[in-house]
C-alpha cells in the first residue's frame, strides 16, 4: 500500500515537472488580405500575459509565409509586424499545438508602428517624444540609392553635401558631420571630417533601417552630439522555431555612372542559433552632369558582412558581427583638403568593425536586461594627390629655379575601442529606467610623403641640373583620445499613458594625449636621407589635456487624442574638440593653420516643439527648433611661436583656432502623407533652418536652403507602385565669408516598383525609375561651398532587380 502511495506520488510530480517543462507549437501562413499571396519577412511576437518577466517569444515568416512558436502554456499576446501592413495584435489562450493563419491589411502610409532602438530600449516610433525619422531598407531599394547620405536627404531637415559621388555626408538642422554622432548598429565611427567618409563607407544593400534622431542627445551618447546621431542598424539574422534557410541575390544597374551593383546574402538558424553572411561589390565610372563628365568621380568598393547569435540559455543572448567595407580607385572631385587644380583619389580607404554582445533578460522582475557591448574598429584612409602645379624662381646667377611637387600621398590610420554596460529596469508597470557606463577611445596615427622635381635651368631654358627630393611629414602628432561616462534615463507613463516623459542625464570625462610634433620628420634628397633638416619645426610639444563635461534632456509627449500627439523637448550638450581641430597644421608658406591643444569643449543647448498626426489616411510630423551653442570654435588670428630643433625660436602669422564664438540656429521641418483617395498618396517634405554667428553678428558656414519635395503616389493592386515627385531648394544667399551664393532650382523625379512575383520557390520584385527625368543643371549649396563641385549629376536610369528565397 505504502509503495502504490509512493509510486502514485512520483508520477504525479513527474507528470507535473514533464509538463510545466513542455512547450507547444503556435504556427500557421501569414497572408495580403487583398491578394491573399504570403507575406515573408512578417514579425510574429508572442508575449506571455501575467507573467512576472514579460517573457518575450520571436518568429519570422519565411518566402512561403509560415511562421512557427515553440511556446510554454499559457495565455499570449501576439502581434505581427512587417513593413507595409497595418499590425494587429490579440490573445490567445496556448493549451497545445495550434495552427492559426492570418491575413494583413496592406498600409497605404506609415502609422508610427515601426520599433526603433536608438533611446538604448526598443520603442514604438510613435511612442518618441524627440524627433526621429526612420528610413527603411525598402527605401534603399526603391530609389537610385547612389549612395547612403542621398536617400536620407529624403527626409524633413536632412540635407546632402558631398566631397564627391562617393564622399557624401549630411546635415541635420544646419548641423554638419563634425557636430553628429555616427554609429553602425551602436558603435560609433570615428574619423577625420575634412573629407567626409563616415556614411560612404557602409553598404546600403545591408541596411535594415536608419534611426536619425534631429536634435542634442548627448545626454546618451557623450560627446559630438549636439546637431543629432545618425543611428545606421544593419540586417541581422533571426531565431525560429525550426531550421531554415533563406537569402536574396541583388542586382543594380544606374546609368549617370554606369554604376554596376551585385549583391548576395544568406541566413541559416534555429532555435537556439543563427548565422548571416553578405558580400557587396559596385563598380561606377566617373558620372555624367548636365555640363558633361565630372572627372575623378570613379569608385570600387566591396563589402562583406558576417553575423552569428546564440542563444546559451532561453534568457541569454549572445551576437558576434565582423563588417568589412573597403574601396578603391576613389575619386574626389571636390573637397576644401585639395584646393585649386590638384586631383585626388582615395587609393585605398576601408572600415573594419568587430562587435561583440552579450545580453541577459528577465533576470529579476525588475531587471529586465543587462547588457554588455564591445566593439573595436579600424579606418584606413589612404590618399595620393597630383597637386599639378609647378613654381618658379630666379637665382642670382641668373638661372631659373623649377619646383614641381609630383605626388603627395597621405595617409591616416584611426583606431577605436569602446565597451558599454546597460541595464534596463522594469521599476513599474508605467515606469522604465536604463543605467549604464560607456568608455571608448580614438587612436590616431598620420603620415604624408611629399615627392617634388627641382630643376635648375639656364636663361636658354637647358636643364642643368635635377634634384629629387622626399619630404617626409606627420601632419597630426601621434595622439590619442578617450572618453568615459556614466548615464542614466527614466520613462514614465502618466495620465492613464496620456502623458510620456522622458529624462535622462550622463556626465563624461575627456582625456588627450599626444606626442611631440614636427612640420618635417625627414628630408630626402636623391636618395639621401636627412633625419634632422636644419629647418625642421617643432609645431605641438608632447602633451596631455582632460576636461569634465555633462549633458541632460527632458522630453514630453501629449496624447490630444488617440492619434495625435503633442511633444516637447529641452537638452544641454557637449562637444570635445576633435583630435584634427586640437593638433591641425598647415603651412600655406607665410600663414599657418594652426590647432590648439587647450581647446574647451563646445557646450549646446537646445528646444523644439512638435506636433505628430497618425490618422490611418493621414500623417504629419510638424517640428520648430533653436539651437544654441556658445564656446563655439573658429578660427582668430595669431601667431605661431615656434622652435626649430637647433634651438631658435621665431613666429608666423596664424589662423589658430579657438573658443570664441557663440550661434544660434532655428528654424523648422515637416513631413506628411495623405492616403486622399482610393491608392493614391500624396506626400511632402519642407525644411528651412537660420544660422548666425551671434558674436559676430554674420552667417554660419554651410546652411542649406529653404528645401522641400512633393509626390504623388499609386498604388496598383496586384502589381506594384508608382511615383513622381518634385524636389526643389530656394537660392541660398545667407552665406558665410569665402562662401558663394547658390541659386533655386526644382528637379523630377520617378520611380516604379513591382509586387513580388512568385516563381516557384523564389519571389522576384523589381525597381526601377528616372532621377532628374528633365537633365536639370542645378548646384547643391552644401557641395559647392565644401569644395569645387558646382554642378550635380543629370539624368539618371536605374533598374534593380531582386530574387529571394
Amino acid at each position: 500500500m505504502n509503495k502504490s502511495w509512493f509510486l502514485a506520488v512520483v508520477c504525479t510530480v513527474g507528470f507535473s515537472l514533464f509538463s510545466y517543462g513542455q512547450t507547444f507549437r503556435l504556427q500557421g501562413v501569414v497572408r495580403d488580405s487583398s491578394t491573399q499571396k504570403t507575406i515573408e519577412n512578417v514579425v510574429v511576437e508572442a508575449i506571455a500575459n501575467g507573467s512576472a518577466s514579460n517573457s518575450t517569444f520571436n518568429a519570422v515568416s519565411n518566402t512561403k509565409g509560415e511562421y512557427s512558436l515553440s511556446l510554454p502554456s499559457g495565455n499570449y499576446q501576439v502581434s505581427l509586424m512587417v513593413l507595409g501592413y497595418n499590425t494587429i495584435s490579440f490573445n490567445i489562450q496556448v493549451d497545445g499545438d495550434t495552427n492559426k493563419d492570418f491575413n494583413l491589411s496592406q498600409q497605404q502610409i506609415p502609422l508610427g508602428e515601426i520599433v526603433v532602438s536608438s533611446f538604448r530600449v526598443n520603442r514604438r516610433l510613435k511612442q518618441i517624444p524627440t524627433p526621429l525619422v526612420v528610413v527603411e531598407s525598402q527605401d534603399y531599394q526603391q530609389q537610385s540609392s547612389l549612395t547612403l547620405s542621398n536617400v536620407l536627404a529624403t527626409e524633413p531637415g536632412i540635407a546632402m553635401g558631398s566631397d564627391g559621388v562617393w564622399a557624401t555626408n549630411i546635415n541635420i538642422r544646419g548641423l554638419s558631420e563634425n557636430r553628429l554622432v555616427t554609429l553602425i548598429d551602436g558603435d560609433r565611427v570615428e574619423t577625420a571630417t575634412d573629407l567626409t567618409a563616415s556614411l560612404s563607407m557602409v553598404d546600403v544593400n545591408d541596411i535594415d533601417r536608419v534611426e536619425i534622431v534631429k536634435g542634442a542627445q548627448s545626454s546618451l551618447y557623450g560627446t559630438g552630439a549636439m546637431g543629432g546621431i545618425v543611428n545606421i542598424i544593419t540586417k541581422d539574422g533571426h531565431f525560429a522555431s525550426s531550421p531554415y534557410i533563406s537569402g536574396n541575390i541583388t542586382s543594380g544597374y544606374a546609368s549617370a555612372n554606369k554604376l554596376y551593383s551585385e549583391h548576395a546574402d544568406v541566413s541559416t538558424g534555429s532555435n537556439d542559433w543563427y548565422v548571416r553572411l553578405s558580400g557587396t561589390y559596385n563598380n561606377a565610372d566617373d558620372i555624367r552632369t548636365p555640363e558633361g563628365i565630372l572627372p575623378n568621380s570613379q569608385f570600387k568598393t566591396n563589402n562583406i558582412t558576417a553575423k552569428v547569435g546564440v542563444k546559451p540559455t532561453k534568457n541569454q543572448l549572445l551576437k558576434i558581427q565582423f563588417q568589412r567595407n573597403w574601396s578603391t580607385d576613389v575619386g574626389i572631385p571636390g573637397g576644401s583638403a585639395f584646393p585649386g587644380p590638384a586631383t585626388a583619389t582615395y587609393s585605398d580607404i576601408g572600415r573594419e568593425l568587430l562587435n561583440l554582445s552579450y545580453e541577459i533578460k528577465n533576470i529579476t522582475e525588475k531587471l529586465t536586461s543587462l547588457k554588455l557591448n564591445y566593439f573595436t574598429q579600424y579606418i584606413l584612409r589612404d590618399v595620393e594627390m597630383n597637386p599639378n602645379t609647378v613654381t618658379t624662381a630666379t637665382l642670382p646667377n641668373g638661372n631659373t629655379q623649377r619646383v614641381t611637387p609630383t605626388l603627395i600621398t597621405p595617409t591616416g590610420k584611426h583606431l577605436t575601442h569602446g565597451i558599454q554596460l546597460q541595464s534596463t529596469w522594469k521599476l513599474t508597470n508605467t515606469n522604465t529606467l536604463i543605467a549604464g557606463t560607456d568608455m571608448w577611445g580614438r587612436w590616431l596615427t598620420t603620415s604624408r610623403e611629399k615627392y617634388i622635381t627641382v630643376d635648375v635651368l639656364n636663361p636658354s631654358g637647358d636643364i642643368l641640373a635635377t634634384n629629387y627630393l622626399v619630404r617626409g611629414e606627420t601632419p597630426i602628432p601621434n595622439s590619442n583620445f578617450k572618453s568615459a561616462g556614466i548615464f542614466v534615463q527614466d520613462e514614465a507613463h502618466l495620465l492613464n499613458n496620456k502623458l510620456t516623459l522622458l529624462a535622462g542625464g550622463r556626465m563624461d570625462g575627456i582625456w588627450v594625449k599626444n606626442d611631440q610634433g614636427y612640420d618635417v620628420d625627414y628630408i630626402i634628397t636623391n636618395d639621401v636621407i636627412n633625419n634632422s633638416p636644419a629647418t625642421q619645426r617643432i609645431t605641438f610639444e608632447k602633451g596631455s589635456e582632460n576636461s569634465l563635461s555633462w549633458s541632460a534632456n527632458a522630453g514630453a509627449i501629449y496624447k490630444l487624442s488617440e492619434d495625435v500627439d503633442l511633444t516637447a523637448n529641452v537638452a544641454r550638450s557637449f562637444r570635445s574638440p576633435s583630435l584634427e581641430e586640437r593638433f591641425k597644421y598647415i603651412d600655406l608658406g607665410n600663414l599657418v593653420r594652426l590647432g590648439d591643444p587647450s581647446l574647451k569643449p563646445e557646450k549646446g543647448y537646445s528646444a523644439d516643439l512638435g506636433l505628430k498626426i497618425w490618422k490611418p489616411k493621414f500623417n504629419l510630423q510638424l517640428g520648430t527648433f533653436a539651437n544654441w551653442i556658445s564656446d563655439m570654435i573658429v578660427e582668430t588670428s595669431g601667431e605661431f611661436i615656434y622652435t626649430l630643433t637647433a634651438g631658435t625660436t621665431d613666429t608666423l602669422p596664424a589662423l589658430i583656432n579657438a573658443n570664441v564664438s557663440k550661434a544660434l540656429l532655428y528654424g523648422f521641418d515637416f513631413g506628411f502623407q495623405y492616403n486622399f483617395y482610393s491608392n493614391f498618396v500624396l506626400f511632402g517634405t519642407g525644411s528651412f533652418v537660420r544660422g548666425k554667428d551671434t558674436e559676430e553678428d554674420t552667417n554660419l558656414p554651410q546652411i542649406p536652403p529653404l528645401n522641400g519635395r512633393l509626390g504623388l503616389r499609386y498604388t496598383f493592386p496586384k502589381i506594384g507602385s508608382a511615383e513622381i515627385t518634385v524636389i526643389g531648394a530656394t537660392k541660398q544667399d545667407k552665406i558665410a565669408e569665402g562662401e558663394v551664393e547658390t541659386g533655386g532650382y526644382t528637379r523630377l523625379d520617378l520611380a516604379i516598383s513591382s509586387t513580388k512575383i512568385n516563381i516557384g520557390t523564389t519571389k522576384l520584385q523589381l525597381f526601377g525609375g528616372i532621377d532628374n527625368v528633365t537633365d536639370r543643371k542645378y548646384t547643391n549649396h552644401l557641395a559647392t561651398n565644401r569644395g569645387d563641385i558646382s554642378v550635380e549629376p543629370g539624368i539618371n536610369i536605374y533598374l534593380r532587380a531582386n530574387l529571394s528565397f
